[in-house]
């Protein structure tokens, strides 16, 4: 790392980490979000998101074994196609900064993910759906990133002091919505098959739109933010960009493994373990659970241990989750697993995007578009790793791989959490 990006980190991250803003006002992010019309379209729309995304992705790879043919390496490197979406997060989120028109972005995203949820649905041919997902889907994809933005917007142009956990309240519409999800998913792939599961979540797509309703636009994006802070530009440098491509890059683990877990477990709990469609709808549901409460907790606890010391910690809980994957025999292990990762998730919910944002404050929808591309890009390595993995591995013992990711980004988020301290003197 040369002096200019430690210069870049350093300017970023102020006292060695990323420490949350108190809140000095009685008013409750919950009494925010409901006098707030973008907020509280944003929260509805975020669930009805949810629970499409998280009915479909952990029937993606049954979709592909059993109604097209498909190996189960095959279905793992389907996961590759994930590789387009931070080219198409970028240039939705870079072209977002420039016109100021998030809203109108996310509308033409979530028609997206309909249209390209549909032609999943009636796939006849295993190359239809790589397609799909390399091209519409990964624009589709960016439909969060831009209402995250949008609500960065309105909270810069309109402060509270509750900003912080509005955006964690707002956050948790989104784990609501994998709550109820992948036992949606599941009890309709058992009664109707997985084509219908795609069709769901085209219709939840293409739904998500509704409760924003006529809202045209956020706040007008300020031209420059708090005192001391550069002014808002329309271009981010790569230079500006590097600390938050650090932490991106070291933050990749946690859609790895879930992409080895998306792509095996429901075939492990199903083909192994002999678990019914109920009981895997609440084992993929049960890590959400635990998820929910912690977005508010993470938050707080970000406020005086600071957001990354968090992640890192977080990172490391990851590492024995994967590996009781990997030891699972039967579903309390599987039960138990999920359960460390709900405790990750909650707190990478909560502090990821607020972390990413104020990495690249002059450029907030970049840097929402960049960030949640993580999830396409581990998704990637994970699906790749994991296709080829489990022809060695077998089941569980793939979920090693995710171990393994998880340990080296604990190692370097540790190392960049010192890094930090240390430049500052």
């Amino acid at each position: 790392m040369d002096s200019q990006n430690s210069a870049a980190i350093s300017a970023a991250i102020g006292d060695g980490d990323i420490a949350l803003p108190h809140p000095g006002s009685s008013e409750s992010a919950i009494q925010v979000i409901l006098r707030t019309p973008l907020y509280r379209g944003a929260t509805i729309g975020l669930f009805i998101a949810g629970i499409g995304g998280a009915a479909a992705t952990p029937q993606i790879a049954a979709f592909l074994v059993n109604e097209l043919d498909a190996s189960l390496k095959t279905a793992g490197l389907f996961y590759l196609t994930s590789l387009t979406a931070p080219i198409a997060g970028y240039l939705v989120g870079a072209r977002s900064d420039r016109t100021g028109q998030r809203l109108g972005f996310f509308r033409i995203c979530a028609f997206a993910g309909f249209l390209g949820w549909l032609a999943f649905a009636f796939a006849s041919q295993l190359w239809m759906p790589f397609v799909l997902s390399a091209t519409i889907l990964a624009f589709a994809g960016a439909s969060m990133s831009q209402l995250f933005a949008a609500i960065h917007d309105d909270i810069a142009a309109n402060p509270t002091p509750a900003g912080d956990s509005v955006f964690a309240t707002v956050r948790m519409a989104v784990t609501a919505g994998w709550i109820v999800g992948p036992v949606i998913g599941t009890t309709i792939a058992g009664a109707y098959g997985t084509r219908t599961v795609m069709i769901m979540t085209a219709i939840c797509a293409l739904a998500q739109v509704i409760p924003l309703g006529m809202i045209k636009r956020s706040a007008s994006i300020p031209r420059a933010t708090r005192t001391g802070q550069a002014p808002i530009s329309a271009r981010a440098s790569l230079q500006s960009m590097t600390p938050l491509l650090v932490f991106t890059a070291l933050c990749l683990s946690f859609s790895a493994s879930e992409a080895v877990k998306h792509a095996f477990l429901p075939i492990y709990m199903a083909d192994h373990l002999h678990l019914s469609s109920t009981l895997q709808g609440l084992a993929i549901g049960i890590q959400p659970f635990v998820e929910f409460p912690l977005i508010p907790v993470a938050v707080v606890g970000a406020r005086k241990f600071g957001a990354m010391r968090l992640i890192t910690v977080a990172t490391g809980i990851a590492v024995f989750a994967n590996l009781w994957f990997a030891m699972a025999d039967s579903a309390l292990d599987v039960l138990i697993a999920q359960s460390l990762m709900g405790v990750v998730w909650g707190v990478f919910a909560a502090l990821g995007i607020l972390v990413a944002q104020r990495l690249l404050s002059t450029a907030v929808a970049t840097a929402s578009g960049i960030f949640m591309t993580s999830g396409a890009i581990g998704s990637a390595i994970g699906g790749f790793a994991g296709g080829l993995g489990v022809g060695t591995f077998g089941l569980p013992g793939v979920f090693v791989l995710p171990a393994v990711f998880c340990l080296v980004a604990a190692i370097g988020l540790t190392m960049l959490h010192k890094r930090m301290h240390h430049l500052m003197g």
